[in-house]
């Protein structure tokens, strides 16, 4: 039951927030009469998947447990260096051009401009930005690397060390990490360097930061840009 509970602690947020995703069209037409921009939907759905990860916190051990490790000192340059080098060297792999090859499904994003057209929408592309830099990266990292990484070496997944990975569930986790992404190449690339990353220092903080990075001047980019289908 216990090895259940912190399995279920990191793989429901995650799976609430792919659920909110696929339902996407069909809650907007539901919600149309109170809600005219669907836009709005991805707001309640951070919203929901940031309750359940403050809920199912204490579950979190590989986080809590490494809470001293993020309180900036000399020791610790090295492990935000790293993470944060990590980060931007993916977002600049994400916003490379890639063939066609490389894409799935409509690259058409999420566009956070007014329904006047008259400018952007702040509070929408702030909201859009805050849950993709904040929310996103810790619900992820603890589904792809804290849970089905080792899971799938070890149904105790809390016993296994990172560094012990298999390469089976090392490049299995990065393959299904980059199908849940259009940009599947970019999202290759970006499941196998955090997934180092866990493994090169051992602490889940590390892919965490790592991950907002990337997701932070991802989204920077995009709202300067106006390159929505990166969003």
């Amino acid at each position: 039951m216990f090895f259940k509970r912190l399995a279920t602690a990191r793989a429901l947020p995650f799976a609430v927030y792919i659920l909110f995703l696929g339902l996407n069209n069909v809650l907007a037409k539901f919600l149309a009469p109170v809600m005219p921009d669907a836009r709005w939907l991805y707001a309640f759905r951070v919203s929901v998947v940031a309750m359940l990860l403050a809920w199912f916190w204490r579950q979190y051990i590989e986080l809590n447990q490494s809470k001293s490790l993020l309180r900036f000192s000399r020791l610790n340059i090295q492990f935000y260096s790293v993470s944060i080098f990590a980060g931007m060297f993916v977002f600049a792999l994400w916003i490379v051009k890639y063939p066609n090859w490389a894409m799935t499904g409509d690259m058409t994003g999420f566009d956070p401009t007014r329904l006047d057209n008259k400018g952007i929408d702040v509070a929408l592309a702030l909201i859009r930005l805050s849950g993709a830099a904040l929310i996103v990266p810790i619900m992820e990292e603890l589904f792809w690397r804290s849970f089905l990484m080792r899971w799938l070496d070890n149904q105790n997944f809390t016993q296994v060390n990172p560094t012990t990975v298999s390469t089976f569930a090392f490049a299995s986790t990065a393959i299904l990490f980059a199908l849940s992404h259009k940009l599947w190449l970019a999202g290759l690339f970006a499941g196998l360097i955090y997934a180092w990353l866990y493994q090169y220092t051992r602490n889940l903080w590390a892919p965490v930061i790592a991950h907002a990075v990337t997701n932070g001047s991802l989204g920077v980019w995009v709202i300067y840009s106006g390159n929505w289908q990166y969003w």
